[in-house]
C-alpha cells in the first residue's frame, strides 16, 4: 500500500505535467523560416556566350550592403592576324596615322564588367578598349576603334525587374538583332561575319522585355546605330521548342531619317549613313545539344532612296550564313562559319553602297577557328577567306579605287590568318 508521501509527490508530478502540456497548447506554433538566398549564385546580365568559350561558371561577387550583391569580371586578351590584300588606307582626323594592315598585333578585349543582376533594380556596366574584327572591313588599332565605335564604356544600362515576367530597361545596351554577338570572346569564331556588317551593335534607348515559359519578347525604342538620335524600332522574338531547339526572328526600321553624313569623324564607324537609315529582318535557328551546337540564319536589309542625305538608289541586300561547332573534349572545340551575301543594283553604276563592294555585288566567306580552353583561358587559330563577286573595279591612271580589296581596290579575294588568346573572368 502507497504512503500518503508518495500519493502527493505523484499528484505534484501529474499536475506539473499538466501544466507544461496547457502551455504548450495555448502557445502558436513556430513560423518556419525560409533559409537565406545563397549568395553569389544569381543567373547574371551577361554577356552571353555562343558556345566554344564559355562563362565563368563560379563569378567573383561582393556585398555592396544594401545594394546587395555586386558582381565583377571582365577579359583580357590579345590577338595578332596576317592578312592578303589589306584596304587602301583609311585616314580619318579620329586616327590619322592608322590603316588597315598586313599584320598586326594589339589587344582584342581590354575590359571590366560590374553588375548588380538581382533584385527590383538592377544594372549592368561593361567599360574598357576593344577590336572587333570583321570580315570585309578594315581593322584598325584597338584604342582607334574604341574611340570611333562606341567608346570607353560601351555598354551601361539599368533595369527594372517587375515581376518575374516583366521588366524595363534603358542606356547603352546591346542590340535585339542578328546572331552573332558583339566582343571576339562572346563568339565561335574570331572575325564577325559579313552579315553581321549590316547590323547595329549597340543601342541607346529603352527596351521592354517579356519572358515566360518558352516564349521571350523584348521591343525598344533606339538610336538605331549609334546616331543618338531615338528613331529605331527593333525587336526580337524567341520560342524555345524544347531542351535543345529555338527559333527567333528578330529586326528593326528607321521610321524616321537621320543624316549621318552631318556627323563628327568620331562614331563614323557605328553610324554608316546608308545602314543608319535603313530596315533589317533576320530569321535564325539554334539548336545546341551535347557536343553539338548549329545555327543557320537568313538576312534581309533595305535602304530607300532619299537623296536630301545622300542616298540617291534604293538597295537591298540578301543574306544567309551557318554557324557551326563541335566539342570533341571539354578542352578542345572546332567551329565554323560559311555565309554568302549579295547586294541589289547596276555593277558600276555609283549607287546606294550597302553592302560595301558597290551596287550589284555579291561576297563568300568561309571560316574555321579550332579553339582550346583550360579554365578560364583559351587559344584559338583562325583561317578566314572572302571571295567578291561584282565589284566595281577603279582606274589607277584616272585616280579611281575599286570597291574591292587590295591598295587599289581591284583585288577579288583576301585571306585571313589570325590567333588570340586572354582570360575571361
Amino acid at each position: 500500500m502507497l504512503k500518503r508521501s508518495t500519493l502527493a509527490g505523484l499528484a505534484t508530478v501529474l499536475l506539473s505535467s499538466t501544466s507544461i502540456l496547457a502551455a504548450d497548447l495555448a502557445a502558436p506554433a513556430p513560423v518556419p523560416v525560409a533559409p537565406p538566398a545563397e549568395p553569389c549564385k544569381a543567373t547574371l546580365l551577361g554577356p552571353t556566350y555562343s558556345g566554344t568559350i564559355k562563362a565563368n561558371p563560379n563569378p567573383t561577387c561582393f556585398s555592396a550592403g544594401p545594394l546587395g550583391d555586386l558582381y565583377v569580371g571582365g577579359a583580357v586578351t590579345g590577338y595578332g592576324y596576317t592578312q592578303s590584300n589589306p584596304f587602301a588606307s583609311f585616314s580619318t582626323p579620329a586616327a590619322p596615322n592608322d590603316r588597315d594592315r598586313s599584320a598586326r598585333f594589339d589587344f582584342s578585349n581590354i575590359q571590366g564588367i560590374i553588375q548588380k543582376p538581382e533584385g527590383a533594380f538592377q544594372f549592368y556596366i561593361q567599360a574598357g578598349g576593344y577590336s572587333i574584327p570583321q570580315l570585309g572591313f578594315p581593322t584598325l588599332g584597338t584604342f582607334t576603334q574604341t574611340d570611333l565605335l562606341f567608346g570607353p564604356v560601351p555598354v551601361a544600362f539599368g533595369k527594372i525587374q517587375i515581376n518575374d515576367e516583366w521588366s524595363v530597361q534603358g542606356g547603352r545596351m546591346f542590340t535585339l538583332i542578328g546572331t552573332e554577338l558583339l566582343f571576339t570572346y562572346q563568339n565561335l569564331n574570331i572575325n564577325r561575319g559579313l552579315l553581321f556588317v549590316q547590323e547595329n551593335f549597340i543601342n541607346q534607348g529603352v527596351q521592354v522585355n517579356y519572358s515566360s515559359g518558352p516564349l521571350s519578347v523584348s521591343l525598344a525604342g533606339t538610336d538605331g546605330f549609334f546616331s543618338n538620335e531615338i528613331s529605331w524600332f527593333t525587336g526580337n522574338v524567341a520560342y524555345k521548342l524544347d531542351d535543345f531547339n529555338t527559333i527567333g526572328v528578330n529586326g528593326g526600321l528607321n521610321v524616321g531619317r537621320t543624316n549621318a553624313l552631318d556627323r563628327s569623324a568620331r562614331y563614323q564607324f557605328a553610324t554608316p549613313n546608308a545602314q543608319q537609315n535603313s530596315g533589317i529582318f533576320n530569321v535564325n535557328y539554334t539548336y545546341a545539344n551535347g557536343p553539338w551546337i548549329v545555327s543557320p540564319y537568313f538576312q534581309f536589309t533595305n535602304v530607300e532612296r532619299d537623296v536630301r542625305l545622300g542616298i540617291n538608289n534604293t538597295a537591298s541586300t540578301y543574306g544567309g550564313a551557318l554557324l557551326a561547332a563541335y566539342s570533341f573534349t571539354d578542352n578542345f572545340s572546332l567551329a565554323g562559319r560559311v555565309e554568302y551575301t549579295e547586294q541589289t543594283g547596276v555593277r558600276g553604276s555609283g549607287g546606294t553602297n550597302l553592302l560595301g563592294f558597290g551596287a550589284g555585288s555579291n561576297a563568300f566567306s568561309v571560316t574555321v577557328t579550332p579553339t582550346f580552353t583550360f579554365d578560364r583561358y583559351f587559344f584559338r587559330v583562325e583561317y578566314a577567306h572572302v571571295e567578291l563577286g561584282g565589284i566595281t573595279r577603279g582606274n589607277i591612271a584616272e585616280g579611281t579605287l575599286g570597291t574591292g580589296f587590295g591598295r587599289t581596290g581591284n583585288r577579288t579575294t583576301q585571306d585571313r590568318y589570325m590567333v588570340e588568346t586572354g582570360i575571361t573572368f
